[in-house]
């Protein structure tokens, strides 16, 4: 999806993303709709109410549009202030409106912005109808993460949907370790495709040589780590880090169930044993970095994994796949592939670099796009997951998170100096 895209193509992009929010919300039960398990988590029917009003509020009410307000009483509950910040805090006990009227709001907007893209566009409305899908696709992934955390809180582990087939077990190819020359290094979007403005703007990065790991860890690594006292060795901990795993009282990644002497893992499709060749998922940035010092190794900044990813295709399990669960590396891998694999989709990677503003940088002032004040305080993911939609990612898209955040898909890629 790209600002200079056919009118055709732009209401093909706008269906097609629309219709990928309600399949995903296809499986729920009217209760799955309203419950909020956590702060940081949303109700699915928040995700389908807000992803709606963005078009309401920034496409159809821009000013010249002439589109009159659909639900504008809908504002206290969907809403984001122009600077991002949501005007509801008490998503999970609005009962009203039901799922019904929101989804009958769904379908006035849909109609509204079926009239809009049957017609020419102005340029500014062009582009923030693609800033609209993009930002519906955020939410896609947020959605699906949000009910894994839900359901995962259930005794009965209820399941979400039956999984895809995926490429079965057996072991994963040896980890190594893939040579890069460093120098420097251009970073940042470029070209006329869509990107949010925290991409931007592209410039140079002096990077010292480095290697980085040739696939993602293992369930299979990470227990080895878990089993071997990872979680009670402090001196591997960042201090932030420690004080957390003892304040939540971690001793696994986030959805392991300790079964007996050993782990069961909880995925959308129900409690299952653990895979041992899936990658890890559902750890923290100081999980990730603790793992990677007791692998006497590191984790790679944003930088080296752009230099690294910058060429290679945008190719890997994403939300399309259907499997909504990491998976084995692929068999180029077992073959001796000679440069990484898997570093687009199945998890987000942590880096060790903090979210912090690319020289020159300035945000655009539109909902939607990133803003300074989210610049304190989070690190930077790569490489998208297997809940992220294929056409959302790119090797310049920049996720952020908390350091302690865990309810997302992300794992871990170690990284050494070179």
């Amino acid at each position: 999806m790209t600002e200079a895209q056919p009118a055709a193509d732009l209401r093909d992009a706008f269906r097609r993303v629309r219709r990928q929010t309600a399949e995903l919300a296809a499986p729920l039960a009217i209760e799955d709709y309203v419950v909020q398990s956590m702060p940081d988590a949303r109700p699915a029917k928040w995700h389908v109410g807000h992803t709606s009003w963005y078009f309401e509020t920034f496409v159809l009410g821009r000013e010249g549009v002439g589109q009159a307000p659909i639900r504008p009483e809908y504002r206290e509950i969907f809403g984001v202030s122009e600077t991002g910040i949501e005007i509801s805090h008490d998503r999970g006990v609005l009962s009203r409106p039901t799922v019904a009227e929101v989804y009958e709001y769904r379908r006035q907007v849909d109609d509204a912005m079926s009239d809009l893209l049957a017609g020419e566009l102005p340029e500014d409305v062009r582009e923030r109808v693609v800033l609209g899908l993009h930002h519906e696709q955020q939410h896609q992934e947020r959605m699906l993460a949000d009910l894994k955390h839900l359901f995962s809180r259930n005794p009965l582990h209820p399941a979400y949907r039956q999984a895809a087939a995926g490429p079965g077990g057996g072991a994963a190819p040896p980890l190594r370790f893939v040579s890069f020359p460093g120098g420097t290094q251009p970073i940042g979007h470029s070209g006329p495709g869509f990107a949010f403005d925290n991409e931007r703007p592209r410039h140079e990065r002096l990077l010292a040589p480095f290697q980085l790991g040739s696939r993602l860890i293992t369930n299979r690594e990470y227990l080895e780590f878990v089993e071997e006292g990872g979680y009670r060795e402090r001196s591997l901990w960042l201090a932030d880090g420690w004080e957390a795993r003892t304040a939540g009282g971690w001793e696994a990644p986030l959805h392991w169930v300790r079964q007996g002497d050993g782990f069961a893992e909880f995925s959308l499709a129900g409690l299952a044993a653990l895979a041992p060749a899936a990658p890890v998922v559902h750890v923290s940035a100081f999980e990730a970095d603790a793992f990677a010092r007791w692998r006497e190794a590191r984790l790679p900044t944003e930088f080296e994994w752009e230099s690294a990813a910058a060429d290679q295709p945008v190719a890997g399990r994403f939300l399309e796949d259907g499997h909504l669960q990491p998976q084995p590396a692929p068999a180029a891998a077992r073959r001796g592939a000679s440069g990484p694999v898997q570093l687009f989709g199945d998890v987000w990677e942590w880096t060790a670099s903090a979210y912090l503003p690319y020289p020159g940088f300035r945000p655009s002032g539109r909902f939607g796009q990133p803003s300074g004040r989210s610049m304190s305080g989070r690190m930077v993911l790569r490489g998208g997951s297997c809940f992220t939609p294929a056409s959302h990612i790119r090797a310049s898209y920049r996720h952020v998170l908390r350091p302690d955040a865990r309810w997302q898909a992300t794992g871990i890629r170690i990284a050494r100096d070179g």
